[in-house]
């Protein structure tokens, strides 16, 4: 059978598919360039047209998954007339986000990513990502005139929310309270209403 002719772009995307495919069904161990190259149906060379290595590979579709939440964030946000209520939708969008992406989701935090990543890319793509979410805070605190500290509430906030997101995703609340909408209401009037006026 002949291999697909896949133009410059079209095989950096194609790789990528097969890539986030393979860390579905088999998990992230199983991700070599070989196996990529096999599963998108290429020479065993053609992935070291992108990816010089395993870890530039899957630092490549960490950046997209970072990307993609990003984008799922912002539309949140946009959906909502208070900040107090752009807070609690990307929270909800964030742990949505990790029940329908969760082979994204395991990828982007991992260590081991940022520990051989030797550019600025898989930064900037995370650091946008929490953008969002810091901007949300700095408007909720604007908006109740507080003086908090905005980096610790932000931190707070990103904590218990994947926090839960990952609980949820290692099955660890299946006798537990797993609504998604729920949670997000309850951490974002919980960490709200700590929020001292000036």
């Amino acid at each position: 059978m002949a291999r697909p002719n896949y133009h410059h772009g079209a095989l950096r995307e194609a790789l990528l598919k097969a890539t986030l495919e393979l860390i579905e069904t088999e998990g992230i161990g199983a991700v070599s360039l070989r196996q990529v190259a096999r599963s998108a149906g290429v020479s065993p060379g053609a992935p070291y047209h992108h990816f010089p290595d395993r870890a530039a590979l899957l630092t490549a579709l960490s950046d997209e998954g970072f990307r993609r939440l990003a984008d799922t964030l912002t539309r949140a946000h946009e959906t909502t007339s208070t900040a107090t209520e752009a807070l609690e939708a990307i929270l909800l969008a964030y742990v949505e986000f990790a029940q329908a992406n969760p082979a994204y989701f395991r990828l982007m935090f991992r260590p081991e990513l940022k520990q051989s990543h030797k550019g600025d890319t898989g930064t900037e793509a995370g650091e946008a990502a929490f953008a969002v979410l810091d901007t949300t805070v700095s408007e909720c605190l604007a908006e109740k005139e507080s003086d908090i500290n905005q980096d610790v509430l932000a931190m707070t906030m990103w904590s218990l929310v994947h926090g839960y997101a990952s609980l949820w995703l290692d099955g660890q609340l299946t006798n537990r309270t797993t609504n998604p909408a729920k949670l997000a209401s309850q951490i974002t009037k919980l960490t709200t209403t700590l929020i001292p006026a000036v």
